[in-house]
């Protein structure tokens, strides 16, 4: 059996990443294993395909949740990208990579070879921005960033409605200031593509000799042997049995639901628990799973006085079919921009001395009674979500077969801090829409979210109506202190040769979407594996 240097699961926003940045080296032999296919269509790289590519089972995973609503869809699903590129290949493309406190908060929680100052040259190295290099942007990355080619006359006046609301007008959110309100930048290229992970890292590195990728098969396992990862088990998509032997490292970058998943099939996690599901241990992890952070967000749509001014008719019939004509020859339009065009960063408790909360707009609004559809009125919709909520969810195995449903409870709302965080964020987007500038636009909230005044029907309604950013973190959080399961250096302790690398290792949120900051960490990730190999010190501490 062929042996690999490096075996990395999962070829998302980290996996892609690392294949790139490891197999630059030419002594070291790797494979990259991705459950899903290659990705590579034109729905996925048209930005607003990803309508189509979240409701379809080759492109997406769909994960039932604990979380129960009453939105006539039972239980909460979290989607996540199931192709190259991962979730990287289905979201919404903001590009937000977060603040130097975020990574000098990383710094003490895991080390200083996290902080800012170590941080900002990688995403500077990753990213080719159409305005151009600065202090705080990067020129002639991998990944091309711009920001919206054409904000529309609604965009700017609600810009300038927050402005109204003491907020600075920004002109991109790579400003170190996060504090303010300005259009989002998008990982789309200039001809209005999507830049997902497999373009801009996999792409070049699959170039090379000394890279293998293997689509199609799920990875169910790591193989231990001796408290040592020597290889990952699992399945092809027809059923048959698929194994692959490593003598250096297995690097899990399945994402913060499937790399617990592998760690806790691998006997890797609470003990007992692993027991009830019939699973032998091989270490006693307790917090494989477990400490889980994620954003927990509402729609809030206003109806708006013209339809020249929303989206809402774009996207099917004859418009549709010319707006993907006009994509097609590289004419920027709605199919062109990402899901969201600006978002604020503001502060919404007393006791905040940074912004706490994300409000993102789009010129369209969703039906909440349809699912995904358009409503047929003209309409916007708003969105925030509190930036580092301290409620604490799990993700779990059920059982020792690799097919069993997980047990994914976000325990939303736990912590007071969030349940006022979002009853202040709530008021504050009210507050908001009220300013002067946007008035000319608006006839006003729809019913929908409306009807909820006090702070009681609030939270109701985010908890019969809400769902998750799509951003979870912490399933496999790394840190200084020995109850981790990973320490700094992102290595698994009690069990050598494994890392995990992906957004699942943050102990904490980065304040903002999770695209760009797992992409910097699996940069910085490279760079300490690579120091590790030369050293010889590829065990956890």
């Amino acid at each position: 059996m062929e042996e690999f240097d490096y075996i990395i699961v999962g070829a998302g926003s980290a996996g892609c990443v690392l294949a790139d940045q490891l197999s630059a080296d030419p002594a070291c032999n790797i494979l990259l294993v991705e459950e899903g296919g290659s990705g590579d269509s034109f729905v996925v790289n048209m930005p607003k395909g990803f309508g189509k590519t979240l409701t379809d089972p080759a492109t997406a995973h769909f994960y039932p949740t604990a979380n129960a609503r009453e939105t006539g869809a039972g239980r909460e699903v979290w989607l996540r990208g199931k192709m190259l590129g991962g979730s990287s290949a289905v979201n919404g493309m903001v590009w937000n990579r977060g603040v130097a406190a975020d990574y000098d908060r990383l710094a003490e929680l895991a080390g200083d070879q996290w902080s800012w100052q170590h941080m900002l040259p990688l995403f500077l190295s990753i990213e080719n921005h159409a305005s151009g290099a600065s202090p705080d942007r990067g020129a002639g990355g991998p990944i091309e960033v711009k920001t919206h080619p054409a904000p529309s006359p609604l965009l700017k006046a609600w810009l300038e409605a927050g402005h109204a609301m003491g907020l600075a007008i920004k002109a991109d959110h790579a400003d170190p200031k996060q504090e303010g309100i300005g259009p989002l930048q998008w990982n789309i290229d200039a001809k209005g593509r999507r830049v997902s992970a497999a373009r801009g890292f996999l792409k070049r590195a699959r170039q090379r000799p000394n890279l293998k990728v293997e689509t199609g098969v799920r990875t169910d396992r790591v193989v231990i042997e001796n408290h040592r990862a020597v290889g990952i088990a699992g399945v092809r998509s027809d059923g048959a049995a698929v194994a692959f032997r490593c003598r250096g490292e297995v690097i899990l970058s399945a994402g913060a639901i499937g790399s617990p998943r592998i760690l806790q099939l691998s006997g890797i996690g609470a003990a007992d628990a692993l027991r009830r599901a019939g699973i032998d241990v091989a270490l006693d992890s307790p917090d494989v799973g477990h400490h889980m952070r994620e954003h927990m967000l509402i729609m809030m749509n206003w109806r708006l006085k013209r339809m020249r001014d929303s989206v809402n008719n774009q996207f099917s019939g004859a418009r549709l079919i010319a707006n993907v004509a006009r994509h097609m020859v590289g004419r920027n339009n709605t199919m062109s921009y990402g899901s969201s065009e600006a978002a604020a960063f503001v502060r919404v408790l007393p006791e905040s001395e940074r912004p706490d909360t994300q409000v993102m707009f789009a010129p369209y609004s969703i039906d909440a009674g349809r699912g995904m559809a358009m409503e047929t009125e003209p309409g916007m919709q708003i969105f925030s979500m509190t930036l580092r909520p301290r409620s604490e969810g799990h993700v779990l195995v059920t059982s020792s077969d690799p097919a069993a449903m997980l047990h994914i409870d976000p325990n939303f709302f736990t912590d007071d801090y969030d349940r006022r965080a979002a009853i202040g964020q709530f008021r504050y987007v009210r507050k908001l829409m009220a300013q002067a500038p946007i008035q000319p636009f608006i006839v006003g909230e729809t019913d929908f979210t409306a009807k909820a005044q006090s702070d009681e029907e609030i939270l109701d309604l985010f908890r019969r109506y809400g769902g998750a950013g799509y951003h979870a973190t912490a399933t496999v959080r790394m840190g200084k202190d020995n109850s981790a399961p990973l320490d700094g250096r992102l290595r698994m302790r009690g069990i050598d040769g494994l890392r995990v690398v992906d957004c699942s290792v943050f102990p904490e949120m980065i304040a903002g979407n999770t695209n760009a900051p797992t992409m910097g960490l699996a940069m910085r990730a490279a760079q300490l594996i690579h120091e590790d190999r030369r050293s010889g010190n590829a065990q956890a501490a």
